[in-house]
């Protein structure tokens, strides 16, 4: 079996939380890379051009990029990069707002049929299969698409948020962690309180905690609802795994901050 490149060997801290990976490109500066398991990840990027997109080629190819799938206006002819055998999918979606449902059913089936591929060929492939995600700046609608993926994967959903930012710095507005944190439903249907997040079981912090980001450039509409959250719960008994993990999400987006 071939050698996996570890993710290690990409991400690294440098401005924004991203450093290069190989050359200096533009488009490499924008690469942040989330390992799903030992022979497939996601990579989420800023919105290449025509001019930026045969700089990434050469960063393609070695991350063994297979698909790019961009949730917001075409900025490039997708035929550049199905010439580096690179398939193009387009899911857009409204900038700051959270995917529907059609577009997850479409993300989910797409990501399912490349990691059945990635694991068949996992002893062929110098590095992991590779998807890579944008909107305009991979702050708001890509890291979501990768967090429902990571959240599908059985991940808890506070800790596919505090992972996805980790890894892309100021990722996601409030309205976009209030929909993953709380209103996300896996397709599997698991059943049960969601675990609590590792950020909130470990001691609270104490430091100057990251403001949520607006997204790709708009900030959560003040009149944004998030769906269910008036919804009555006429149980005769108190559920105290529901309240101590809602207050959990709640300290949660407080940490993240909230506009």
């Amino acid at each position: 079996m071939s050698k996996m490149v570890s993710i290690s060997a990409y991400h690294t801290p440098g401005v924004n939380g991203r450093k290069a990976l190989g050359k200096a490109t533009p488009l490499a500066n924008s690469f942040s890379l989330i390992e799903y398991n030992e022979y497939f990840r996601f990579l989420i990027m800023d919105c290449p051009t025509n001019s930026t997109i045969p700089l990434g080629g050469g960063e393609f190819a070695r991350l063994n990029v297979t698909d790019v799938v961009r949730v917001c206006e075409p900025t490039y002819d997708k035929e550049r990069l199905v010439a580096h055998s690179v398939c193009v999918h387009d899911l857009p979606f409204k900038d700051g707002d959270v995917p529907p449902s059609s577009v997850i059913k479409k993300w989910l089936q797409l990501v399912s049929e490349r990691i059945v591929t990635a694991k068949q060929k996992q002893d062929e492939q110098p590095a992991p299969t590779t998807i890579a995600v944008h909107c305009v700046a991979g702050l708001g609608r890509a890291p979501v698409l990768v967090a429902v993926a990571l959240i599908e994967k059985g991940t808890d959903p506070l800790d596919a948020i505090e992972l996805v930012r980790r890894k892309r710095r100021g990722a996601f507005n409030n309205r976009q962690i209030t929909y993953l944190a709380d209103n996300y439903k896996r397709s599997s249907g698991s059943k049960g309180a969601a675990k609590l997040g590792s950020a909130i079981r470990q001691s609270p912090h104490t430091g100057p905690s990251p403001m949520a980001s607006p997204g790709d450039g708009d900030a959560a509409s003040p009149n944004t609802q998030a769906a269910g959250a008036n919804n009555n719960n006429n149980s005769s008994k108190p559920n105290s795994t529901s309240s101590t993990v809602s207050a959990s999400r709640a300290l949660f987006k407080k940490i993240f901050g909230s506009h």
